[in-house]
């Protein structure tokens, strides 16, 4: 009876252990700016989307407005911290006034494929420090002024590391060969991203980000500069829902955008 006694408490301290194991690892890009280096575990997919992606560049000579719809985009777990990923999007729609002549010229279509490989070196669930590498590629498939119109590639270096249990700090490096703004070839593009993220609750965490760019595009060279804010809420542990809110700092960058979505963990 004692060696029942002992098993029955052995397996009561091991099963909230089991448990734990057992959470699924869930940690969406969205809906911050930058990226983080945890990566899907093997056999799972997580698909993440915007539902609705509103931008808006009001300049002297005219104003663009983008609309994306249904921005999506599959995680695919291949090893313990390796995953790949496919984004495309579905609609885009650009709209552009001239202010001189007040002629609109409207664009709707598809976007280009990005095919990117994310690989995590230190802790693949994103908690304490984590940080991997994910080199990416764009193909050119998509519509006119929707899509870049020629190939780019870049690598991205995301580091994450928790202040405290609801603190997080974050980083995200990245370089790229851009496709220029005539879509004929390509020139160097570089960012960095820092965040603070805070978690409000055990399901709602905000996150406050800058962004700075430099884009050597041959057509003329600009350097912008972003302040983001964005919720994003977790009514179960596979399902995540947000809003981003992107405002431009200096006369180069796009005045303001409004994303709202979410991601899934299948």
């Amino acid at each position: 009876m004692k060696r029942i006694a002992l098993t029955l408490v052995a397996l009561a301290v091991a099963t909230p252990a089991l448990a734990q194991d057992d959470e699924p690892r869930f940690c969406p890009n969205r809906p911050s700016l930058g990226s983080s280096a945890c990566t899907t575990e093997p056999g799972r997919v997580q698909f993440e989307f915007s539902a609705f992606d509103w931008q808006l560049d009001d300049t002297a000579d005219q104003r663009e407005d983008q609309v994306v719809a249904a921005d999506l985009l599959a995680r695919i777990g291949l090893g313990p911290t390796t995953e790949v990923q496919v984004g495309w999007t579905a609609f885009g729609h650009v709209r552009t006034r001239d202010k001189a002549t007040g002629g609109i010229d409207t664009v709707n279509g598809t976007g280009d494929v990005t095919l990117a490989l994310r690989q995590n070196f230190r802790n693949p669930d994103g908690k304490g420090l984590s940080f991997g590498i994910q080199p990416q590629v764009t193909l050119p498939v998509g519509s006119r002024d929707v899509g870049d119109g020629d190939w780019s590639a870049g690598v991205l270096l995301p580091v994450t590391y928790d202040l405290s249990d609801k603190l997080n700090l974050q980083f995200t490096g990245e370089a790229d060969a851009a496709a220029n703004e005539d879509g004929n070839g390509q020139h160097l593009a570089y960012s960095g991203i820092w965040g603070l993220g805070y978690d409000i609750s055990d399901k709602l965490t905000a996150v406050a980000e800058l962004s700075l760019e430099r884009d050597n595009d041959p057509a003329g060279h600009q350097s912008h500069s972003l302040a983001a804010l964005s919720l994003a809420y977790t009514p179960r542990k596979t399902l995540q829902l947000d809003v981003l809110a992107v405002a431009g700092l200096n006369r180069t960058s796009p005045d303001v955008r409004l994303v709202t979505g979410g991601a899934v963990l299948f």
